[in-house]
């Protein structure tokens, strides 16, 4: 069993950066991939990034690549996302997620946090 609970969120404007954590309890998080979704106002949850159990491999949607950083403390039990260059767009609710393989599905994902706002005003 894992338990996830995400923090950082907030409002920025449009340019800025802000970094997203997510904190995992369980002894077993060090086995689990962990994956950052969102999910924009009146739209469908969709991808982020991922990071395999060991942060050896790391996968981003198109959208984000070269702007926001997905990685990961197994000693603190923590996952990250760092968010640069912000855009409006990127207006949503971030989730993290546990799974046993690294995947862009979020069906691939037991474990999920309640979430955290991101709001981008241009």
């Amino acid at each position: 069993q894992v338990q996830l609970v995400e923090s950082g969120g907030g409002v920025v404007q449009a340019g800025g950066s802000l970094r997203l954590s997510c904190a995992a309890s369980g002894r077993t998080f060090s086995s689990y991939a962990m994956s950052w979704f969102r999910q924009p106002p009146g739209k469908e949850r969709e991808f982020v990034a991922v990071i395999s159990w060991s942060g050896g491999s790391t996968d981003y949607a198109d959208s984000v690549k070269g702007r926001f950083t997905i990685s990961r403390d197994n000693a603190k039990n923590a996952v990250y996302l760092q968010m640069n260059s912000l855009k409006s767009e990127d207006t949503a609710v971030y989730y993290c997620a546990a799974g046993i393989r690294v995947r862009r599905s979020q069906y691939a994902y037991d474990y999920w946090g309640q979430g955290t706002q991101v709001t981008v005003s241009s």
